[in-house]
């Protein structure tokens, strides 16, 4: 059980890892486009499009990471000064009520578009670039994969801490 709990903590951050090269290739690029616009005159037409494919890349692969670091938003108010016991089963009865089911949902909606545009060949068509919609969509269907992943195995750990009374790591 714990090589499986390593196993997903370990995609996790690699997942956190690679979004810092992409937030670095989005610097990149959108200091391209200002220097080639205000600086040439010379606008891109794929700097737009390619920093909003970036933007949600650094966004749907991080999800997993911040998931791991616990960085998503709690009522700290009342969590805070709960035992660990009872943020395990805070944990448990939210990951039951809106995780699980919000993510499965969402993993069959983006594996739906995903496959649709592969079937289709779609393309993006906000720019004159035209660029295939499938690799951000395999990317949107990645990171809710990886999310629910690192979910998983954070619900294992809070029910072995409820019945054990203790940390599986």
């Amino acid at each position: 059980m714990r090589i499986i709990l390593k196993t997903a903590d370990t995609i996790s951050k690699w997942s956190g890892l690679i979004c810092r090269w992409a937030v670095l290739a989005l610097v990149l690029a959108l200091c391209y486009e200002v220097t080639a616009r205000y600086v040439f005159d010379r606008p891109t037409i794929w700097a737009h499009e390619m920093s909003m494919m970036l933007g949600v890349f650094i966004v749907c692969i991080g999800w997993s990471y911040v998931h791991l670091k616990h960085g998503h938003v709690r009522v700290d108010v009342f969590y805070a000064r709960m035992s660990p016991r009872g943020r395990a089963i805070t944990d448990i009865a939210c990951f039951l009520v809106f995780f699980l089911p919000l993510l499965l949902v969402l993993i069959y909606a983006s594996g739906k578009m995903a496959w649709e545009a592969y079937v289709f060949k779609e393309v993006l068509m906000t720019s004159y670039w035209y660029p295939p919609a499938l690799p951000i969509r395999l990317v949107v269907l990645l990171g809710l994969s990886t999310f629910l992943l690192q979910g998983l195995a954070d619900f294992t750990r809070d029910i072995f801490r409820v019945v054990k009374g203790a940390s599986i790591d």
